[in-house]
């Protein structure tokens, strides 16, 4: 099977790990990893790495996320989301537009955001949600977040949808728990669906049904590594260069000059405009500069 990215709309209930062992046996890919998890009881879009593509990770994992979701207004849970226990309950105020309006603009901008203890990240060697299923929290930093857009839509007294677009490290039941909070009633993610992940959407993305449905894997729908990351400027190199730069011999990577529009990454592409490589501008001990981040196999 060809190497690429995959776009798979998962459903609730499965693991992200499930969705990769899943891909992985109807496919026959060597290799297969996802590019950014989803909660299993989230659904929407969840890009999956074939064979090099797996190599792509850290592009998507830093990329803007889109999602849809619906939180529920008077009840927190232990997780902030429909999953966990209910561990109090609120009334819930009157909400009008000037009450949205004034927690969209409260929640719109770079926020600092507390990582919730049902996370994935570690204290001293162990994960956040082992020691919150033991019933205890330890004090967590927060973190800089960033919303770039926050639609509210009220469906009820006590739900509201959401569509938002935020930055890489967003926990959105935590924003969904956060929001309640503002409103003076406590609240919980009752259900997300993620939209889009940087320029790649849902409306590419094939339901596993559809994927399970294809008998020829070379007819497998995977996006190639050019097209998955047509958003970074693309540099055309003769072979020889290319043969130096596989070579290791960094230094040709001078000729890419400065960085434009503050990017940070660029594409390598030889003559048939296959891609090479991936070149990262990074700060070094004795200055900035292009360093190798990534080398494709043909």
């Amino acid at each position: 099977m060809q190497s690429g990215v995959l776009l798979v709309d998962k459903p609730e209930g499965p693991s992200s790990a499930h969705i990769v062992r899943r891909v992985k046996e109807m496919s026959g890919a060597k290799k297969v990893g996802h590019l950014g998890s989803l909660d299993p009881f989230a659904s929407g879009l969840l890009l999956l790495g074939i064979n090099e593509g797996t190599k792509v990770a850290d592009v998507f994992l830093g990329a803007s996320k889109n999602y849809r979701g619906v939180i529920t207004l008077g009840k927190r849970t232990d997780s902030q989301d429909s999953t966990g226990r209910v561990i109090e309950v609120r009334s819930v105020p009157a909400l009008g537009s000037a009450e949205l309006g004034a927690l969209a603009a409260n929640f719109t901008g770079d926020l600092q955001q507390i990582p919730p203890m049902f996370s994935a990240l570690k204290k001293d060697g162990v994960r956040l949600y082992k020691l919150a299923r033991q019933g205890k929290e330890i004090p967590r930093e927060p973190r800089s977040i960033r919303i770039e857009k926050l639609q509210l839509r009220q469906l009820s007294h006590v739900e509201l949808e959401f569509e938002v677009t935020c930055s890489r490290g967003t926990y959105v039941r935590t924003l969904a728990a956060d929001m309640g909070e503002f409103l003076g009633c406590g609240g919980h993610l009752k259900s997300l669906r993620r939209t889009a992940c940087g320029h790649l959407t849902l409306e590419q993305a094939r339901t596993l049904e559809e994927l399970e449905g294809i008998r020829d894997r070379e007819q497998m729908p995977t996006i190639s590594l050019e097209t998955a990351l047509g958003h970074l400027r693309a540099l055309t190199w003769d072979s020889g260069t290319l043969s130096r730069l596989r070579l290791g011999q960094q230094e040709v990577l001078r000729r890419i000059g400065r960085p434009e529009n503050n990017e940070r990454l660029v594409c390598i592409l030889d003559l048939r405009r296959n891609l090479v490589a991936l070149a990262e501008w990074a700060e070094m001990p004795v200055g900035s500069g292009w360093r190798l981040l990534r080398v494709f196999r043909s």
